[in-house]
């Protein structure tokens, strides 16, 4: 059943440990890699912001103080540019502490993506909320997320992104068992499987870092046991609200992206989110752009 709750809050969990960045994310967070020269965090939330959602919680663990700081003030920098007369560089870092109402809780124990999203029930309450993952983001110029909160003030109950992918990829995502809606990007979905192998997945259609959800995921995460890998799956909790009663705040529909998204969790995922970032940049690519290609001339 359709529901009138705005969606106010965003809850981006960043408590991974980035092994596949090592050396680099052993003291820094991989969510602080940059892309160019932003943090791919800061991404995350001005995506959020830019869909209306000005409340943000960011789920973190040990060893993630930085994202903290970032999003923090820095008096001493800021007097620093302002004896230097720098107003660029001082507009670049106060836009990091004035970009929402920033919150944070730690996470504890990697017990995987639901209990992080779980971590978040007292501060989102009895609202519905989204869910952004912190090394995944799309591309400012791709506004999904107001697609989904279109599709949730329709339909009500929870969204979620699909996207899809090559048989070779399945076995990395949750995949979908989807109807159609009469709407050309919006699916019903009636099951899901996480990380099935190619011949058991239910479609081509995987769920990637983008969802909205409504409270009833809390207590549904409450009773959900370890899944795949022995971690508290956010899939399995879906796949029990996609089978409960709209008035019980279930029923999940999909979005079908066809847009940007970057996987900066991969290493060369990441390689291609800085190059493409480095050549839509107008300030960068006038001298980043011949130089790339004079280089992969020579390298033929």
């Amino acid at each position: 059943m359709p529901t009138s709750a705005a969606v106010r809050k965003a809850v981006i969990p960043a408590a991974g440990l980035g092994t596949r960045f090592l050396p680099a994310t052993k003291a820094m967070p991989k969510e602080m890699l940059p892309v160019v020269d932003t943090p791919t965090i800061q991404y995350v939330v001005e995506e959020a912001v830019a869909a209306g959602l000005g409340d943000i919680l960011l789920v973190t663990g040990r060893g993630k103080g930085a994202i903290e700081d970032h999003f923090d003030s820095a008096p001493e920098l800021e007097e620093a540019l302002e004896a230097k007369g720098d107003t660029a560089g001082l507009e670049l870092i106060r836009k990091s502490n004035e970009l929402a109402a920033i919150h944070y809780i730690r996470q504890g124990a990697p017990k995987g993506l639901g209990h992080a999203v779980l971590c978040a029930a007292e501060h989102v309450g009895d609202e519905p909320f989204a869910v952004l993952l912190g090394d995944d983001f799309i591309h400012p110029r791709d506004p999904l997320l107001r697609r989904l909160l279109e599709v949730r003030e329709r339909h009500g109950g929870s969204v979620v992104t699909l996207m899809e992918v090559g048989r070779d990829q399945i076995s990395l995502y949750g995949a979908a068992a989807i109807e159609p809606t009469g709407e050309d990007d919006v699916v019903r979905v009636t099951d899901m499987v996480e990380k099935p192998a190619p011949d058991d997945a239910p479609s081509n259609q995987v769920i990637i870092g983008r969802y909205l959800c409504d409270p009833a995921i809390f207590d549904v995460l409450r009773r959900t046991p370890p899944g795949r890998g022995g971690e508290i799956q956010v899939t399995d909790a879906l796949k029990t609200l996609a089978q409960m009663p709209s008035a019980d705040g279930g029923g999940v529909h999909g979005v079908l992206f066809r847009g940007r998204r970057f996987d900066t969790g991969n290493r060369v995922d990441y390689l291609r989110t800085i190059v493409q970032f480095a050549c839509e940049r107008p300030d960068v690519a006038a001298e980043f752009v011949p130089w790339l290609r004079k280089y992969l001339d020579n390298l033929g």
